[in-house]
């Protein structure tokens, strides 16, 4: 298990920012971190760094347990926090030198690891530059290159797209995509569409609770086992000969010529539909499966 949060939770005074949360994020899988503002994922975040210690409860990362050995649970972090926090007035390289020197990286190795972050994080044209004179996005490619100077096993990311134009977005997603390949990544967005791009899992939490905790597909199907595929032909048609088509479970008429079909989600029914279509002689104009946004089942977790 790679990263482990086990009845964690966090007080504040009579608060429960984090209340009693678990989950768990395999060796190589991105995780999305979801919540609304306020929710207790960047303390969540503080907690896994070791930057805050828990109320109750704890985090392990690579077996490391944050209380009792924070330290080998940095070694095996990099963090990226929301607001990034770098030294404006050092050059690129020069940063990123002395974020290598603190994990006590030295030499040939040191210079070897930080090129190679320079190149992965695309800053090699910006290398010699002061970070005060890059852009945001540019920014956030020399916080992405100290969370990772030291490879570590684990990326903790806090928003790390907040404030980018369209095209720095995609890019930072390509790098993330990039980076999870052979490291556990978990990070905090509110954009649902990076979720559903890059993300293998996502955990929700609401108020400090855990409210969801499941793959990308099955939070979409809202934990339900049954699917609907949404069939338009260009007139009217019998709703029992289409109830009768196998692997339907049920038929509803949605408008004049479309219809609701539910059926396991597992089972594929549009081969099946076509045939019977093409049988009966009912030209098909649509077929297409109904799926729930992110956006609406993140709603419905977090409205209360």
């Amino acid at each position: 298990m790679s990263v482990e949060v086990k009845n964690l939770t966090k007080v504040y005074g009579e608060q429960h920012a984090v209340d009693d949360i678990s989950f768990t994020v395999e060796q190589g899988q991105i995780l999305g971190f979801l919540g609304p503002n306020g929710a207790g994922k960047s303390t969540t975040m503080k907690i896994a760094t070791c930057y805050l210690p828990p109320s109750a409860g704890t985090v392990l990362v690579n077996g490391h347990d944050v209380l009792q050995d924070p330290i080998a649970v940095r070694r095996n972090v990099g963090y990226l926090p929301e607001h990034n926090p770098l030294y404006l007035d050092m050059y690129v390289h020069e940063y990123l030198n002395f974020v290598a020197s603190v994990y006590n990286l030295k030499g040939k190795h040191a210079r070897a690891r930080v090129q190679e972050m320079v190149e992965l994080c695309g800053l090699t044209l910006e290398q010699g530059k002061k970070i005060g004179a890059l852009s945001k996005g540019y920014r956030q490619r020399v916080g992405l290159a100290q969370a990772l100077v030291h490879d570590p096993q684990v990326l903790i990311l806090d928003e790390p797209t907040t404030g980018l134009d369209p095209n720095q977005i995609l890019e930072i997603r390509s790098l993330i995509k990039q980076v999870g390949q052979n490291k556990t990544v978990i990070f905090s967005t509110h954009i649902m569409q990076e979720v559903a791009a890059i993300c293998d899992r996502v955990v929700i939490i609401n108020r400090g609770q855990l409210v969801a905790n499941s793959d990308v597909a099955s939070l979409q199907a809202g934990g339900k086992d049954e699917k609907v595929t949404l069939v338009e032909f260009e007139q009217p048609v019998e709703v029992e000969a289409l109830q009768g088509v196998p692997g339907v479970l049920q038929v509803e008429q949605a408008q004049n010529n479309v219809y609701r079909v539910t059926s396991k989600r597992q089972t594929d029914i549009r081969a099946n539909v076509f045939r019977v279509a093409a049988e009966r002689n009912w030209p098909l104009v649509g077929l297409r499966q109904e799926e729930n946004s992110l956006e609406k089942v993140f709603q419905e977790l977090t409205k209360k």
